[in-house]
């Protein structure tokens, strides 16, 4: 799709020139902008935040984007933002260092929320509520100061099928990370642009382009915590039944309401002998029923 172009964006200079990775990147290239389209996250001349935390998966995001940038197919304004959140060890010059370097706009935002984390967690209890809500608060903040119309962040597909167990079975409800929503004060996006890239490409995708990937070790320190359980649970099955965990996302996007028990999503109370036709029809999407 690239390869007749000879420039590229610094973030891809250097890519290994395999057929391997150039199948890798094309892939989660046309994952990303499937997900962008499909959900319609473009408004032309907006600005996004790009939330960039040093792992695997903010990199191949922030990559991504560029490069569809860069080739003119994604008309928005990207600005790269890091909050250091005070973490012991944390290698602070690492990020702006790398974006400078790769001539990416960015903003570094230094909070210490770990303090406080640590302050209102017990011992032995997961961290992970309390500072995703602390770091979301700031990049909300840091959206409305630079003008941002969306904060953008590097969960995958896995993210989003782990979130839908983790729901499942500790949360007592179907739901999970969506692509696309709004915040609960009305006036910024939420995106996930890598909504349809699996783990392991952004993974690959990283490693071989040999970014400076920054662990998360204040979550990634505890064991047992909920995500990590749903996560081998996953692992297992993909193991047994390779391509499982494409088939149980695909799900996500073929919910039918009235095969389900949610009285507040489908009318139950309603249905009466000879319905089985409308009931049918409410399975359909709009556009099949006639609908706009």
């Amino acid at each position: 799709m690239f390869d007749d172009q000879d420039e590229i964006h610094p973030l891809l200079a250097g890519a290994p020139q395999t057929t391997e990775f150039r199948k890798l990147r094309k892939r989660i290239v046309r994952e990303v902008r499937e997900a962008i389209e499909t959900y319609g996250m473009i408004e032309r001349g907006a600005r996004w935040l790009v939330c960039l935390s040093g792992g695997k998966d903010s990199y191949t995001l922030l990559a991504v984007l560029h490069e569809l940038k860069w080739r003119g197919l994604l008309p928005v304004d990207l600005l790269a933002c890091n909050l250091d959140q005070g973490q012991p060890g944390f290698p602070a010059t690492v990020l702006p260092e790398f974006l400078s370097r790769m001539g990416v706009p960015h903003r570094i935002e230094y909070q210490d929320t770990y303090s406080i984390v640590m302050d209102k967690i017990p011992q032995g209890r997961t961290y992970c509520a309390l500072c995703s809500r602390l770091r979301r608060g700031n990049l909300y903040r840091i959206a409305r100061e630079e003008g941002c119309s969306a904060v953008v962040l590097g969960h995958h597909r896995d993210d989003i099928l782990e979130t839908f167990f983790m729901n499942l079975f500790h949360g007592g409800r179907l739901a999970t990370m969506p692509p696309k929503l709004v915040n609960e004060d009305g006036d910024l996006f939420v995106y996930r642009p890598l909504a349809f890239v699996a783990e392991a490409d952004c993974e690959k995708f990283a490693r071989d382009m040999a970014y400076p990937i920054i662990p998360c070790d204040l979550c990634g320190s505890q064991e047992g915590l909920q995500r990590q359980q749903v996560k081998q649970i996953l692992d297992g099955w993909e193991a047994r039944s390779p391509g499982r965990r494409q088939v149980m996302f695909r799900a996500l996007m073929n919910a039918r309401p009235s095969h389900l028990l949610d009285p507040g999503l489908f009318d139950f109370l309603g249905l009466a002998t000879g319905s089985r036709a409308a009931e049918e029809r409410q399975d359909e999407p709009p556009q099949l029923r006639g609908e706009t």
